[in-house]
């Protein structure tokens, strides 16, 4: 049983909403205007206020922020049956956890404090994955604990050791360019200048002025000097993110100022110097772009002095509850947000993906979350659909080995497929795609024992 506190000045509906709230089960008080909920603090201390926007005196609107610092606990769900989207905004924005439109739809409200009802209270029905001490933390900490990862940590601490040339592979969004910045910061130069090139992002007749910089009347448009990013990262990193992406024009370039230590401008004539440390990443094979002959052999050698690959998301689901504390602290931070906590359902939501976009878009997941919260708790429902679209008993607690064969895949799907269903055949053929007699054959196959308690099947009477 949940304490409600209903405030609306119309008698009728604050009566109706008490008797449907107390059929539930629940404890539902009345108070006729903000001035009554807020002076009902010394009697009530409601999970849940209904509140309604239009009321004599003060607006349920206006008076929301002190109702929700009066009862921090409750969490708020507004009526009103003046809907528009400018006092929608307002009600959230001021801390609503729900908003619902007059002439109330029972089952929308049911809803609503359904959801409501579940998270209220957060350190009981949520994981706490961080805190507000956690939310100094630098902004490109790398995170994890799985042997993967340890392997990474220990590379990175034998590259900054020399300046010789790391080549970082990885798919995207597995976090290359936090190893290059972490290279950077454990190496002889932290404190100099760490300048990254997205060399996918420029078109080849700007790329090479960008780089290496050009001379006053280079080209059309070259109306002053200006320097490239080899020497704005002189005595400190040059990232060359993507660097597949290099023509052979570039590719030659930068051989030489690998090589040489030293580069011409675009447009120039004398050579220029750089002690820049060159980093780069890229999420292709670059072997394979040397055998195709779209990358330069001596190239690919002179950047892979130092190899560093990095794992994909999906093969060290250990670290896992360590990114997620390590980006959420960091979103709060940035959003001015507090939410603390998650679902345990997200969190197996989570275990069970396989995050083709790794941490990039495991980030991105955690911030859409946030943003669209309204408690301290991180639900489903905030999850993009991709992340929590099947049933979490369908859900492989592990990838089979690769000597599975296909009838032992096939057997433990149809069998978690039921399972998940409570045997019940309709909604299992469904989810598989069968028809019934093929989930009859598929039942007698692989000798599946049906439970005593599942329904017969109805269509012919058998218990298979």
């Amino acid at each position: 049983m949940s304490t409600f506190l209903i405030v609306d000045d119309d008698l009728a509906s604050c009566r109706t909403l008490q008797l449907h709230f107390r059929t539930q089960g629940h404890e539902a008080h009345v108070a006729h205007s903000a001035t009554e909920a807020l002076a009902a603090r010394s009697r009530v201390a409601p999970e849940l206020i209904i509140l309604d926007v239009r009321m004599p005196g003060r607006s349920g609107l206006d008076a929301l922020p002190e109702i929700k610092r009066t009862f921090p606990a409750a969490h708020a769900i507004v009526v009103t049956a003046f809907h528009d989207m400018e006092t929608t905004i307002q009600a959230m924005q001021r801390g609503a956890d729900d908003y619902i439109q007059k002439p109330i739809d029972l089952e929308e409200l049911n809803a609503a404090v359904a959801k409501a009802l579940r998270y209220a209270g957060g350190e009981a029905h949520g994981v706490l994955v961080s805190s507000a001490e956690h939310a100094g933390g630098d902004h490109d900490c790398m995170a994890g604990h799985s042997r993967a990862m340890k392997e990474v940590f220990k590379r990175i601490g034998l590259a900054a050791a020399s300046n010789a040339t790391v080549l970082i592979t990885g798919e995207s969004g597995t976090g290359k360019e936090l190893v290059a910045r972490a290279i950077h910061r454990a190496g002889a130069n932290p404190t100099g200048p760490f300048v990254a090139v997205n060399c996918a992002a420029l078109v080849e007749t700007l790329l090479e002025s960008d780089m290496f910089g050009h001379e006053k009347g280079a080209f059309t448009g070259a109306v002053e000097r200006r320097i490239g990013k080899f020497a704005a990262a002189n005595h400190g990193t040059l990232f060359l993110d993507e660097v597949s992406e290099l023509s052979h024009a570039i590719q030659a370039k930068l051989l030489r100022a690998l090589q040489e230590k030293e580069f011409v401008p675009l447009g120039g004539r004398e050579p220029q110097t750089t002690d820049a440390r060159v980093i780069a990443a890229t999420n292709v094979d670059l072997a394979d772009r040397v055998r195709d002959g779209s990358f330069r052999e001596d190239l690919y050698y002179r950047l892979q002095v130092i190899n560093i690959h990095l794992p994909p998301l999906r093969g060290r689901r250990e670290d896992l509850p360590d990114l997620v504390q390590t980006l959420l602290a960091r979103i709060n931070r940035e959003m001015r947000r507090h939410v603390w906590r998650i679902d345990p359902q997200v969190l197996r939501c989570f275990e069970t993906y396989d995050w083709p976009g790794n941490v990039r878009e495991l980030e991105n997941a955690l911030m859409k979350a946030v943003a669209l919260c309204t408690g301290d708790v991180i639900t489903c429902d905030l999850l993009p659909e991709r992340l929590c679209s099947a049933p979490a008993a369908l859900r492989k607690e592990n990838r089979p080995d690769a000597g599975w064969r296909l009838s032992d895949v096939e057997r433990t799907h149809v069998l978690r497929v039921l399972e998940a269903t409570g045997w019940h055949r309709g909604r299992a053929c469904e989810i598989l795609g069968v028809s019934r007699p093929r989930l009859r054959r598929l039942i007698r196959q692989y000798s599946l024992t049906v439970p005593a308690d599942a329904e017969p099947d109805d269509h012919d009477g058998a218990r298979v």
